[in-house]
């Protein structure tokens, strides 16, 4: 019906035997169920904003009465594939659905802090200052990549686009190989900037620290893109929404993951303060020689193939931004080593939250139309909008903000409790820091509401390009309100194997 491949509705015998009633009836229904995607007519669509969830129970109590024996009429998404009813889900779903992740990937994240703040005595970070500006943007790779395909394929699922087994393993292993290529690529670039930034292009160097970023961001994307298929997998055959849980398990174990391989291979490679370069070499060899294949997989397969050649813009500035928190870093583990400890959870909080907030928009969005056809009047920016609109996601991100305080106080009480970073909590810190993640956060969840839907405005899928730029701009966010945490709240500057009382 109008473009969309809906079947014809037999006419019933009351509109035979009254053609006028019958004719009127029809335009009706052709209005209520215009472009198949939405019950609601056009002009009610784009008051969506202002109206809130209440006309869409009006759209379907109208399409009930004019559809007394209903049978279900696909829509089709921007990927092409049936569209499934998105089930509507309460507050206290949400949020259940989305704590036990977050709590989750907030442990993994106290982990990878504990991890920073024993490696960074190690003589290799010593040495090479460059492997602190490379930690956040390698770390990054999980919102660039994992999440991306995180977002993705909860989009796919919940849309009805991964219903057969054939279009799971087209999926899987199209992602697998496109994500090989790009972690490869960005982790070549990020050194690049690493390296730039420092001033330092011995060979011996650049060795170290190109075999040890490709290793550790082809490894680790490999484990993490495995287990965000599984996670959506079983997602799908639990009847959970994959957007609540697959994004913060996805960083759950990423900055652990990815931290310890890097860690590891460049303390490895740096044997007697002297750099192993015969196995550099062949590290570099070895993960950069088949990226033509990879590149040549991607692009044949259909799911992939549009990633492949235009997805690269969003991941390689979004890794720019992502170094700049790196820089940042760098200069503040100088001042106050004990920083190490909490950079990770902070990062790590506001990069999860985000996530799950842009994939909730993202497949809602999918399921209404296609980028640049269907979109939203409203496009401002501002708290208003983001968190007191009668709209479902607003609730979310009020949902999400309000898991902030609880969870970074419970996370710093966990770090302390573990003795990371040293230091003693102080109230003016413990204000300081719960501040500063909640400001971290409510910036993010106002920049993801207006970005998504810009991006969809413009015509671009928001699962290849939102994503990427909101993780990498709330490493840097996170990261410089740590830092001018530890500052106003006067964290002197110590080595990180002292005691701090403020």
């Amino acid at each position: 019906m109008s473009g969309n491949g809906e079947t014809c509705l037999a006419t019933t015998d009351a509109s035979e035997k009254d053609g006028g009633r019958g004719h009127k009836s029809v335009m009706e229904l052709v209005e209520i169920l215009d472009l198949g995607s939405d019950s609601r007519p056009l002009k009610e669509r784009e008051e969506d904003e202002e109206e809130g969830p209440e006309e869409d129970e009006k759209a379907d109590s109208a399409r009930s009465r004019l559809l007394p024996e209903a049978t279900a009429l696909p829509s089709t998404s921007s990927n092409g594939h049936a569209n499934k009813e998105l089930r509507t889900e309460s507050i206290w779903m949400t949020f259940i659905q989305v704590c036990v992740p977050f709590l989750i990937a907030g442990f993994g994240t106290v982990a990878a802090g504990r991890l920073l703040d024993e490696v960074q005595v190690w003589s290799v970070y010593e040495e090479f200052n460059e492997l602190f500006i490379l930690v956040p943007a390698l770390l990054g790779l999980k919102g660039n990549l994992e999440m991306t395909l995180a977002s993705r394929l909860s989009t796919a699922a919940n849309t009805g686009g991964l219903g057969t087994w054939s279009s799971w393993w087209r999926c899987t292993w199209g992602n697998l190989v496109l994500i090989q290529a790009q972690a490869i690529v960005v982790a070549l670039l990020a050194t690049a900037i690493a390296l730039v930034v420092e001033q330092d292009f011995s060979p011996s160097h650049i060795l170290l620290l190109v075999s040890s970023s490709v290793f550790s961001a082809s490894v680790a994307s490999a484990l993490l893109a495995s287990l965000m298929i599984l996670i959506i997998l079983t997602s799908q055959r639990l009847r959970i929404n994959p957007d609540n849980v697959a994004t913060p398990f996805a960083a759950s174990l990423g900055d652990l993951v990815t931290l310890g391989l890097l860690s590891m291979v460049a303390q490895g490679l740096y044997r007697n303060e002297v750099v192993h370069v015969p196995m550099a070499i062949g590290l570099v060899t070895i993960l950069l020689v088949p990226i033509p294949l990879w590149c040549y997989l991607a692009y044949h397969n259909p799911i992939t193939h549009n990633v492949l050649l235009f997805g690269w813009i969003p991941v390689i500035t979004a890794m720019c931004i992502s170094s700049g928190g790196g820089y940042v870093l760098a200069k503040a583990i100088g001042e106050w080593p004990s920083i190490a400890a909490y950079t990770p959870i902070i990062n790590g909080i506001g990069g999860n939250l985000v996530a799950v907030q842009a994939s909730r928009i993202s497949t809602s969005l999918h399921s209404n139309g296609v980028p640049g056809v269907q979109h939203s009047s409203q496009m401002y920016m501002g708290p208003h909008r983001t968190f007191f609109s009668l709209r479902q996601d607003s609730k979310t991100a009020m949902v999400l903000v309000l898991l902030v305080i609880p969870g970074s106080t419970l996370f710093l009480f966990v770090v302390h409790a573990m003795d990371l970073g040293h230091t003693v909590l102080t109230p003016p810190f413990m204000a300081g820091y719960v501040l500063a993640a909640v400001l971290q956060v409510v910036v993010l969840l106002m920049v993801a509401d207006w970005m998504v839907r810009y991006v969809w405005k413009m015509g671009w899928d928001p699962d290849n390009i939102a994503i990427p730029f909101l993780t990498a701009l709330g490493d840097l966010l996170g990261t410089s309100f740590l830092a001018l945490c530890f500052l106003i709240t006067g964290r002197s500057r110590s080595s990180p194997t002292n005691q701090i009382s403020s």
